[in-house]
């Protein structure tokens, strides 16, 4: 499945002049293909599903605008709270708002609590955008189904939340790949 020559071909190499065959507690496959195919799985359907909302009008959403636009919300946020939210930079934040701004997805607007405050809101362009994602990933959740079978892919996604922690339900991936 995973190109040993690629990936970890150093400790896999040793750990086979090490123990020459696999010992009966030892797993079946190497222990870094589960997160690269979790990974795989996460970036299969996030290409698809652009894939499918530019055939249906948003040719130029990316993965990184779909995360901006949740951490806007439907109830907008500042660039401050999008930074937050996504764990990068008030700098970088401004950055992807500016280009959602230029690609219509989203607009300024005054902060109705605070005149010194600019909120970022989603245009019905982003909320079109959000609402046809939501309804292509049921899709996609729904061929896996008819490929895996949907009790396969119900214990599936109930064996990740039995091991996923409640709160790594967060948009913030730059945190942990190395981004502000």
């Amino acid at each position: 499945m995973v190109d040993e020559e690629k990936v970890n071909q150093v400790v896999e190499k040793e750990k086979r002049e090490r123990k020459g065959a696999r010992s009966p507690e030892s797993p079946d496959t190497p222990g870094y293909e589960l997160p690269l195919l979790l990974f795989a799985g996460f970036r299969t359907l996030i290409d698809r599903l652009h894939t499918e909302l530019a055939r249906q009008g948003h040719p130029d959403v990316r993965p990184a605008h779909g995360f901006a636009m949740q951490a806007i919300g439907a109830a907008g946020a500042s660039a401050s709270d999008v930074g937050r939210r996504l764990g990068v930079t008030k700098q970088a934040a401004g950055k992807t708002v500016d280009r959602l701004v230029a690609l219509g997805y989203a607009e300024r607007a005054d902060d109705p609590a605070d005149a010194r405050r600019k909120l970022v809101r989603l245009t019905p362009h982003g909320l079109d955008a959000l609402t046809r994602s939501a309804a292509v990933f049921d899709n996609l959740r729904a061929e896996w189904a008819r490929e895996l079978g949907p009790d396969r892919v119900r214990a599936l996604e109930s064996d990740l939340r039995a091991v996923v922690p409640p709160e790594s339900f967060r948009l913030d991936a730059a945190g942990w790949l190395g981004g502000a």
